[in-house]
């Protein structure tokens, strides 16, 4: 298969008919003419894409959902975690969102509309609000030669604005936390570049939590006369939604001088009765360069006015006192213009900032208030956005220089192929755009669950939270639960070597909640029986909706009995230790053994025939959901082992010789089961029960040793899995899962027959899952099997990427035709295991605690 780097982009720039490059536009990243039009056009799954078997067998599941659906949205008045029947259409227009982490987001589509909304903590809205734009004016002799909305929209509302600009003048690059749009002006023999930047900086605690984005507009005159030129900003006092007419809102002008330095702007007032929040948007004050402003405006009719007043002289009115508050039924916008000269043949560049400030949040309940994590720094009254804006303007240029020099080892790297490059820095766009929250930790929280350290349990206050927050974010944005800890193992290599400190966090909120019981009864869909919410003893499957009171209470989720999700306690153990091994942090190592212990007590209750293998039944391996699991299995059967091996580890790194002869044991015997029940010669058997789909390829198999590698084990004593069986059963998933699916195109999907046709016993085995094909890859990366493992991963990207127009929500799945499932989704973040794996290459230098950030 050819998937050559230039044939792809030639198909995404094909239709961009300038030569202009931009300035300062980097080589590697994803880039697309803003007058592309993808030509697969996919549509979500639902019910009616579930096969007739499968349809007969979970029709009483059917029943129970709708049952709750109608009560959750019809009588509560409630959005479901996970509506099956409003599944996110597909919009192909997504773009680098903007913001640090935790903050909330606003994202910028890749032909410059803002479209994505995600101010309330966890709640997406996704409204294009057209009147959001940048504009250009370009001025020669004192009058206007040239005025035009950049974008190639041409709406029903605002009809007094020139729109419609061609976009096949203009292509759009994102590498992630930067995008860069260039603009080629027909006829004027002027490009604008439009730079896009947002605070998220690995192993910065700080600036990464501010909400607030910087575009530097370039401006490259190549005419032999000079020319004034003005770029005006636009800005809607709310995200479109209906609150933005609920009256109350205003907008006043505001200047800022500290340090020498001047920023100008306006401020948006949103008032609301819960999670209100000012928008800012701000420019810095240079020399030689005029900043004016309308503070209010209505985004309604024509909006002639404001259009005429930058014609008249390239800038605006200026008032200096403050708009009403709107009444009910209005609403109110403000502009913000930089004017500034070019000379002839040269160069200038204009700054503005746009910052949103909602300080204190509450989620659907409303049982408690929390304050964001940039409080620490900018303060609890709402009054932070011209201090965040003045901070933005005047220290983008240190975020750049972090950013370039941690992305410059990897982007330099010329074994690496670009469509790895923009693939490892792009979905980085999850930690910022995945319902994320960072809040600070209440004085008078305990997070230990109610059982100290002194009795087995963790401290009320670990410092790792005290001191670096509480942190959470989606399984996606359609499946509305956070910190989801079975797709976490998935995606935790992203914060574990980015931003550790938030890896440890989370596991210490994990670790709280498993020695918790909540013994309300709830029904189970899957099984229409009853079960308390929560196990004591139990990883949770989720720390809670953002519609309800996530940390309060846990496991939204409610398809299946949460004592029954054996692989989310083995997932808990082997990210313990991977995060140690990792960051050297040997406290949290001390307060998560006991918990380790706890778990895994758990567990060995389904050692029934004393062989050391747990025992799966019904839907036990949760990760895959409805893919029926009798006996002992690849999947948790590998995840077990690996988990033993790594009790043993942890034994003998704490001096817990008893315990460490206690797990050698149990591994001994695990790993002659193991082999016994489920290896066939080839490859490990989906499970032992020997019906005629046990013998089904499964993509996941070696989870187990992929954990093993990436934390330093997996040889000599801590060795789960004999290496050449390990190297034979990835061959067989590449030779079967990759190369007979789709032409070998499109990554590895979940089941395949031994024979070469996918597996269709359920609704998930015949998807391909974008973040599990990453983990696969880093797992043949650590085996050797390099080129195998890019391939792999390389098919998923161009499906995604390139063919199916997701640029910025991959979705947990798709099929090979026509479906997608839950768009914007967590695990694809693993595709950082891939690039941990190929720091371990040989010859190479290994990823230490020096590289996650530990001192």
């Amino acid at each position: 298969m050819d998937l050559n780097d230039s044939t792809s982009l030639a198909e995404l720039m094909s239709r961009y008919v300038s030569t202009e490059t931009g300035f300062g536009v980097p080589k590697d990243g994803w880039r697309v003419c803003l007058a592309h039009e993808f030509k697969e056009k996919r549509k979500p799954f639902q019910a009616r894409d579930v096969s007739l078997p499968n349809l007969i067998e979970h029709i009483s599941l059917g029943v129970r959902y709708m049952r709750w659906w109608y009560r959750k949205t019809r009588v509560e008045k409630k959005a479901p975690f996970i509506d099956m029947f409003g599944a996110l259409p597909l919009r192909q227009i997504y773009g680098a969102p903007l913001g640090g982490i935790g903050g909330g987001s606003i994202t910028r589509g890749w032909r410059g509309d803002f479209c994505r909304w995600q101010l309330n903590p966890g709640m997406y809205h996704y409204e294009t609000v057209i009147a959001n734009q940048f504009t250009v004016c370009l001025r020669r002799g004192g009058q206007t030669v040239y005025q035009q909305v950049l974008s190639v929209e041409r709406p029903p509302t605002l009809q007094g604005w020139n729109w419609g600009y061609c976009g096949e003048y203009a292509f759009y690059h994102a590498l992630y936390p930067r995008a860069w749009t260039v603009y080629h002006l027909p006829g004027q023999n002027v490009t604008l570049t439009c730079r896009q930047v947002s605070p998220v900086i690995p192993h910065d605690y700080k600036d990464s939590s501010l909400p607030v984005a910087v575009f530097v507009w370039d401006i490259e005159n190549k005419n032999d006369y000079t020319l004034d030129v003005s770029i005006m900003f636009t800005m809607v006092n709310g995200s479109g939604r209906k609150d933005a007419k609920s009256g109350g809102h205003w907008n006043e002008p505001f200047h800022l001088e500290k340090d020498g330095e001047s920023v100008s702007g306006v401020l948006l007032h949103h008032q609301m009765r819960f999670n209100p929040y000012t928008l800012c948007i701000a420019a810095r004050e240079k020399s030689g360069q005029e900043i004016s402003h309308q503070t209010a405006f209505s985004p309604k009719g024509t909006c002639s006015a404001l259009w005429s007043d930058l014609m008249t002289d390239g800038q605006l009115d200026s008032p200096k006192d403050s708009s009403p508050p709107t009444q009910k039924g209005e609403e109110v916008a403000a502009a913000l213009a930089v004017s500034c000269s070019v000379p002839a043949n040269s160069h200038n560049s204009v700054e503005f900032s746009l910052a949103w400030d909602m300080p204190k949040i509450t989620f659907g309940s409303r049982e408690r208030i929390y304050v964001r994590r940039y409080t620490r720094y900018y303060g609890t009254k709402g009054d932070a956005s011209p201090s965040l804006s003045h901070y933005a303007l005047t220290h983008y240029s240190k975020w750049e220089q972090s950013i370039d020099e941690w992305q410059r080892p990897i982007l330099q790297d010329r074994s690496l192929p670009a469509w790895y490059k923009s693939a490892l820095f792009n979905e980085l766009y999850f930690v910022v755009d995945g319902g994320t929250v960072w809040v600070e930790l209440p004085e008078d929280a305990d997070i230990s669950g109610g059982l100290r350290s002194e009795d087995g349990g963790l401290p009320a206050q670990p410092e790792a939270i005290k001191e670096y927050g509480r942190f959470a974010y989606l399984e996606g944005q359609e499946y509305r639960m956070y910190n989801t800890y079975d797709v976490h193992f998935y995606a935790s290599f992203a914060l574990i070597m980015l931003w550790p400190k938030l890896a440890l966090s989370v596991q210490y909120d994990i670790a709280g909640s498993v020695v918790q019981h909540d013994p309300t009864e709830r029904l189970n869909l899957m099984n229409g029986r009853c079960s308390p919410v929560k196990t004591r003893g139990v990883v949770p499957h989720d720390l809670g909706d953002p519609d309800d009171e996530p940390w309060v209470r846990a496991n939204a989720y409610m398809i299946h009995d949460t004592a029954d999700w054996k692989d989310l306690n083995l997932k808990f153990v082997l990210q313990v230790y991977r995060d140690y091994y990792l960051t050297q942090d040997e406290q949290y190592l001390k307060d998560m053994w006991p918990i380790c212990q706890t778990v895994m007590e758990t567990e060995l209750k389904f050692d029934k025939d004393g062989d050391g293998l747990i025992e799966n039944s019904g839907y036990a391996d949760q990760t895959y959901d409805g893919w029926k699991v009798t006996g002992p299995s690849a999947y948790c059967g590998g995840l077990w082992l690996a988990s033993v091996c790594m009790m043993c580890k942890m034994a003998r790194v704490l001096n817990c010789e008893s315990v460490y002869q206690r797990y050698r044991d149990i591994l001994e015997r695990g790993r002659a089961a193991f082999d016994k029940l489920l290896w066939n010669g080839k490859y490990y058997n989906y499970d032992s029960s020997g019906r005629s789909l046990s013998n089904s390829v499964m993509s996941d198999q070696c989870a187990g040793q992929w954990f093993l590698k990436a934390s330093g084990l997996g040889e000599d004593d801590y060795q789960a899995f004999p290496k050449e069986k390990i190297c034979s059963a990835l061959k067989s998933v590449f030779d079967l899962n990759v190369m007979s699916f789709a032409g070998g195109q499109m990554g590895a999907v979940n089941g395949m027959r031994p024979e070469g046709a996918p597996d269709c016993s359920s609704v998930q085995s015949d998807e391909v899952w974008v973040g599990v094909v990453y983990g696969l890859a880093a797992t043949m990366i650590h085996e050797g099997m390099i080129e195998e493992g890019m391939h792999t991963a390389e098919g998923c990207y161009r499906a995604v990427w390139e063919r199916m127009g997701m640029a910025f929500q991959t979705p947990e799945a798709y099929c090979e035709k026509d479906i997608y499932r839950s768009l914007a989704y967590m695990r694809p973040l693993s595709i950082w295991a891939m690039q941990l794996a190929l720091n371990n290459r040989p010859n190479h230098n290994k990823t230490t605690a020096k590289d996650v950030g530990q001192d």
